[in-house]
């Protein structure tokens, strides 16, 4: 009886080890693995780089530390964004994504070229592989089996960051909010939503996103959706008409449509039923970088003569290579392009990807552009001014 009752000690402390390790320990050697910066020696920052960068009202349209078990408020030594980098990088405004679904299946991983939407596979297993990671990260129950729910809660870490930093990022919801952020010299925090599966097909859902201080929206994720076909589905299809009546009740709330990831027979049929600009939040140009996850330089021409603004991510599939001299290299021809005052920073910090430097290095950024021979009122624009001017354009009013 003795052994027996050691034996069931033995096996309760295993199980306990286990999991506390795949609980705990497991999602935070994840996010050491994927959210990288690549080592690098110290950038060098001219002086007169250092002197306009102290300028600028730096603004990004796309970073997802809210995805990882990680808390913003403190620096860290993982990751790209936390709040006090931004600040150290001169931020004025940091839109943060919030992924709320993926397309996950048993036995296939997610790529740039086709992924199934999880109607597609076994559903059961899936839905209980996303119900499972809702459980593993310790969300509330009212996550496992709802999208809206997942983004809703994932939206409160934003919340909990502005409670507990007195204010030194703030929740963005309106115009005048905006401008209050930028005269106290605080952090505008923006929340979108990547892709609109929260809405679970149901447009009263976007009241909800709403309320929950979502501003902006991706039509599509990684896979197609209610709305129409992604860049990395299946289909290749353009918007349904759940996706043009969402396209129409999210701009008469001063929701901001972000087609990133949308096809671009979707991208397309959008700018034909919008009647304000839309950005493309995190992307490259495929006349520069030639991969699957860019749209054609003939859609980005389109894109920013509605008066949209392309982000121009920092990570391989964007740039092709993720450096600052790549990253510079891509910003200097989109600007060619489509013109300056179309043209953003759309990091994808955090994405689970490489990055050639942090949220605190944005400098780097500033003194590359000088360098490859952009004026100061072009690498103003790109740097920040042109995210603030549209945002302070098209959020709600109050």
């Amino acid at each position: 009886m003795r052994k027996l009752r050691w034996a069931v000690y033995a096996v309760a402390l295993i199980a306990m080890f286990w999991a506390w390790d795949y609980f705990v320990n497991a999602p935070v050697r994840i996010d050491e693995r994927m959210s990288i910066v690549n080592p690098h020696e110290p950038y060098e920052v001219t002086p007169e780089a250092k002197a306009l960068h102290e300028t600028i009202p730096v603004a990004d349209l796309h970073a997802d530390p809210l995805l990882w078990r990680r808390d913003i408020v403190e620096r860290n030594t993982r990751g790209h964004v936390d709040i006090p980098r931004l600040q150290e990088g001169g931020f004025a405004l940091q839109v943060f994504s919030v992924v709320s679904t993926s397309p996950v299946t048993v036995n296939k991983v997610i790529t740039y070229e086709k992924n199934s939407a999880n109607e597609e596979t076994d559903t059961f297993a899936v839905k209980w592989a996303i119900a499972w990671g809702a459980i593993r990260n310790g969300w509330p129950p009212r996550t496992w089996d709802s999208i809206t729910e997942r983004a809703i809660y994932r939206a409160g870490k934003l919340a909990d960051a502005e409670q507990r930093t007195n204010g030194a990022v703030r929740i963005v919801r309106t115009r005048s909010d905006l401008q209050a952020a930028l005269d106290d010299g605080v952090i505008a925090g923006i929340l979108l939503s990547e892709g609109a599966h929260p809405l679970e097909g149901d447009l009263a859902n976007l009241d909800r996103m709403y309320d929950a201080g979502f501003r902006v929206i991706g039509l599509q994720h990684f896979f197609d959706n209610e709305l129409g076909g992604s860049l990395h589905g299946v289909s290749g299809a353009g918007l349904t008409d759940f996706g043009r009546s969402v396209i129409a009740a999210a701009e008469a709330k001063g929701i901001i449509i972000d087609i990133a990831h949308s096809s671009e027979a979707s991208a397309r049929d959008a700018l034909a039923v919008a009647t304000k600009p839309m950005i493309v939040s995190h992307t490259g140009l495929k006349g520069h970088c030639d991969t699957p996850r860019n749209f054609s330089d003939d859609l980005m021409k389109d894109i920013a003569a509605a008066g949209g603004l392309i982000g121009v991510g920092f990570w391989d599939a964007a740039v092709c290579e993720p450096t600052l001299e790549k990253v510079t290299e891509a910003i200097v021809y989109a600007v060619n392009l489509v013109g300056a005052e179309h043209v953003a920073l759309g990091s994808d910090f955090d994405g689970g990807i490489a990055m050639p430097f942090d949220a605190s290095e944005m400098s780097a950024l500033t003194s590359a552009l000088l360098e490859a021979g952009l004026d100061e009122k072009t690498v103003r624009l790109v740097m920040g001014e042109n995210v603030i001017q549209l945002f302070l354009a098209y959020l709600p009013e109050v």
